[in-house]
């Protein structure tokens, strides 16, 4: 699932492409989760943000269109009409100009909803999502507090949204890697909750300096790749040699989600 250096890669590509045209004709999947597409014709768009792992796309009369990726999201640009001979196609817009953009899922978990500007109280993970990674506000003590909230384990935390917004599994164990810290833990010092949010900031930072982790599907808006699958030093490399001691990375399930540690260096 994309995760925030993958969206913030998708809205830089986005918003030079969109701010100010208008949508001529919208459409989508009968399903509901994509018929908000249709919502946005004739809407002219007047901004394209992010918050956390979702997109908003700001219409100039105060709505948002909210775009989750889910799994398998993509969007993409076409020069004329939207390819109506893909099963996969969800939902698209037409641009003056003539040039569509389109939103395909092939396993059909993500989704769409148009609201009022900032008012999220219909999509819950958006609603209660924690501060942004480069909050100003956000610094070691503030931090500390927001993982002190819960007894769950630390990587569980992360994916919930609530300490930190955008972190997913990929981030989330290249960060307590870089950190030194186990990922079951439930509780972390000050200090190390600091430098817990140092190597957040910096793994999502490569990320998007890297277009994003391509491990699979994900694509961004120009249909390209990105290249941070080939700097990650935890995820995914369970059995190989840690990059910091050669100790043999494990890997193992925390609630329910795969992940990897180092058992020297993160004991």
């Amino acid at each position: 699932m994309p995760e925030l250096p993958e969206v913030e890669t998708i809205r830089r590509q986005l918003a030079p492409r969109l701010l100010g045209r208008t949508v001529l004709e919208a459409g989508s999947h009968v399903s509901g989760k994509f018929t908000p597409a249709r919502e946005l014709t004739h809407a002219t768009f007047a901004g394209v943000g992010r918050r956390g792992k979702y997109l908003l796309l700001e219409a100039s009369d105060e709505r948002e269109l909210v775009i989750h990726l889910g799994m398998t999201g993509t969007l993409t640009f076409r020069p004329d009409g939207p390819d109506l001979d893909n099963p996969y196609l969800r939902a698209w817009w037409t641009l003056d100009e003539h040039e569509t953009l389109q939103f395909v899922d092939v396993r059909r978990f993500g989704r769409l909803r148009v609201v009022a500007k900032g008012e999220y109280e219909a999509i819950p993970t958006l609603a209660n999502a924690g501060p942004e990674p480069w909050d100003p506000d956000l610094d070691a003590r503030r931090f500390h507090e927001l993982l002190g909230r819960s007894r769950r384990a630390i990587k569980t935390q992360l994916l919930s949204q609530r300490p930190i917004a955008g972190v997913g599994n990929i981030y989330a164990d290249e960060g307590l890697w870089l950190a030194g810290i186990n990922p079951i833990v439930t509780r972390v010092s000050r200090p190390r909750a600091a430098r817990l949010l140092d190597a957040l900031r910096e793994v999502l930072r490569q990320g998007i300096d890297n277009g994003g982790t391509t491990l699979r599907d994900y694509r961004n808006a120009e249909g390209g790749t990105g290249s941070n699958q080939l700097a990650l030093a935890a995820y995914g490399r369970g059995g190989r040699p840690c990059l910091r001691c050669t100790t043999e990375l494990r890997t193992r399930l925390v609630d329910a989600r795969t992940t990897t540690w180092c058992p020297s260096c993160q004991r």
